[in-house]
């Protein structure tokens, strides 16, 4: 392993140098709280790829047979790296997504009537060169493992090489069309449809607390779905430099699944696996934000003395102790925080801290099977509110409630839950918004409170700080 650490530069200044490099991928993070988005990484030219497609996994194309997430781990087994738990919690492993309806392949669940075509149900691209940003210490370095050769010298060599070509690319200043930190143009995007008119969304509630009135579930959370045509030659990496300026959150990235684009400005980490430290930071509770202070304050207040809320957060809290105490240590499981308040750029929202210790010979891939998707987006119990989602939602969810984030080859783990997330290709742009629906939801404010979660990424589309109107 190499390790280069060179001046401090933010880690979108970095990336505009390296967008075009074949299979760039940036883990970003933003705002204020250092705790949860301390860390950015930036891959490119990956060396393999892991897919999964309709149930079935390949690897650099080729099809391989068996369960996708045993072929996941025997190939993460290939490639080790020690901890090291004083460096960045990524120095090598591999950067990608799960789809939200990767699920299927996990459990016996209702399909819908209609897929999201071109994105993979799980894809991951493997990296032997990361660069990493500790945006605490302002430092900035670069670690090439040498990978996949094994042995000593190749590998030195393939690592040294590596480097320098990273190093090449961050010189090169005929790579950086804008000036760093400054939002360039974008064509906005107008004309968005959703699946559901405003009543049919608020009827749809009301279908979602029958079940529950009738005993089916909990809780189930309930999205809309909007779409518009993307202008031609839409700027995919112009429009995320305008959402994460307008819209700064601590799990956000930019990432290709084919010619698919994925721009996510995530507040919501799913799971985090780190020296056999699990960590799960589920969101439930929402209110709007408001210029004026004292106004922001009430609503604030407001939303931590929400009964509604608090029931909808403490469920979810309940499901995934539940799930962890699969994976972890008996006794480990514990909640630190409990619907603690968390201010965004538009929203508050409700967060809980959810903690164990992994059992020995756990791991990451384990942790994805016994919790994946997240009950956040899901719902309590979780299979039966999975299904729901889809008798009323009726198309597929892609990326949106699956997770973004990366699995290291030392076993660390940082997956985001995949919501205030832009997929563009096409020729289109789809982005869902939606919330938990409990016995004491009102259809109305549910309705209203979908808008609101989108609001961010309706006014990036529209490049100004004032949001489009979505049209329905």
């Amino acid at each position: 392993m190499i390790e280069r650490e060179l001046p401090w530069v933010p880690p979108l200044e970095a990336a505009d140098r390296l967008r075009h490099v074949p299979g760039f991928a940036f883990l970003d993070s933003g705002g204020e709280d250092l705790s949860t988005g301390r860390y950015a990484f930036i891959g490119h030219s990956p060396y393999g790829e892991f897919v999964v497609q309709n149930g079935r996994a390949f690897w650099c194309g080729a099809p391989l047979e068996g369960a996708p997430l045993m072929r996941l781990r025997e190939i993460l087994g290939r490639w080790r790296l020690d901890p090291d738990p004083e460096g960045p919690p990524l120095r090598g492993g591999c950067i990608g997504h799960f789809s939200y309806d990767l699920g299927q392949s996990l459990e016996q669940l209702a399909r819908p009537e209609r897929g999201e075509p071109g994105c993979a149900d799980l894809r991951l691209a493997f990296y032997d060169l990361i660069c990493t940003f500790d945006r605490l210490e302002q430092r900035f370095r670069i670690f090439s493992s040498g990978f996949p050769q094994q042995d000593g010298a190749s590998r030195a060599a393939r690592a040294k090489a590596r480097l320098a070509e990273t190093l090449a690319f961050l010189e090169s200043t005929s790579l950086v069309e804008n000036q760093p930190g400054r939002a360039a143009p974008c064509a906005p995007v107008s004309g968005w449809r959703s699946n559901f008119t405003p009543r049919g969304f608020r009827d749809a509630v009301d279908r979602v607390r029958a079940h529950i009135l009738s005993g089916d579930i909990y809780q189930a959370n309930l999205t809309q779905r909007f779409e518009a045509a993307l202008p031609e030659g839409f700027d995919t990496w112009a429009f995320y430099r305008i959402l994460r300026k307008m819209n700064p959150a601590p799990f956000a990235a930019y990432l290709q699944d084919g010619k698919t684009v994925f721009t996510s400005s995530s507040p919501e980490r799913f799971l985090s696996l780190r020296a056999g430290e699990v960590e799960g930071r589920p969101i439930k509770g929402t209110s709007p934000r408001d210029a004026d202070p004292a106004k922001d304050r009430a609503l604030a207040a407001k939303l931590e003395a929400s009964e509604k809320d608090r029931a909808e957060n403490i469920m979810i809290v309940d499901l995934l102790r539940n799930d962890l105490s699969r994976v972890c240590a008996p006794g480990s499981v514990e909640v630190p925080v409990l619907c603690g308040l968390e201010s965004y750029a538009s929203v508050h929202h409700l967060t809980s801290v959810v903690r164990g210790r992994m059992q020995p010979g756990r791991g990451a891939i384990d942790l994805i099977e016994t919790c994946f998707p997240g009950g956040s987006i899901t719902g309590a119990p979780k299979i039966r509110a999975m299904d729901i989602i889809t008798e009323q939602e009726k198309i597929a969810r892609g990326i949106y409630c699956g997770s973004i984030g990366y699995v290291g080859f030392d076993g660390a783990m940082d997956l985001n839950i995949a919501i205030r997330t832009a997929i563009l290709g096409a020729g289109r742009a789809v982005v869902q918004a939606g919330g938990g629906i409990t016995l004491l939801s009102d259809p109305v404010a549910e309705y209203a409170e979908s808008l609101c979660k989108a609001d961010r990424l309706f006014a990036a589309f529209a490049a100004s700080p004032e949001s489009d109107t979505p049209c329905f």
